[in-house]
C-alpha cells in the first residue's frame, strides 16, 4: 500500500492513552496486529511511542532485577 492510501484509511486521529500502551506492550511482545501497525504508523508524533517505550523498558528491567534480587535473597 502507497502512503497516500494508508493515511486516507486510518486518518492522523490523536491515540488515547490505553491505545498507546497497548501499542507500546504489543511491539515489545511482537503481537502487533496489521492494522494497528498501521494506525500507529500514520500518526503525527512518535513522541508518545517513545516515551511508551522508555517507560516500558525502565517497568521491565526494574521487575526482572527486583525478582533476581528477590530469588537470591531468599536462597
Amino acid at each position: 500500500m502507497s502512503d497516500d492510501t494508508d493515511r486516507e484509511q486510518y486518518p492522523a486521529e490523536k491515540l488515547g492513552f490505553f491505545q498507546v500502551v497497548g501499542s507500546v506492550l504489543a511491539g515489545a511482545l511482537g503481537v502487533q496486529s496489521s492494522k494497528n501497525r498501521q494506525r500507529d504508523f500514520s500518526q503525527n508524533s512518535v513522541m508518545p511511542f517513545i516515551v511508551g517505550g522508555i517507560i516500558f523498558t525502565v517497568l521491565f528491567v526494574g521487575t526482572i532485577a527486583l525478582l533476581v534480587k528477590l530469588v537470591l535473597s531468599s536462597a
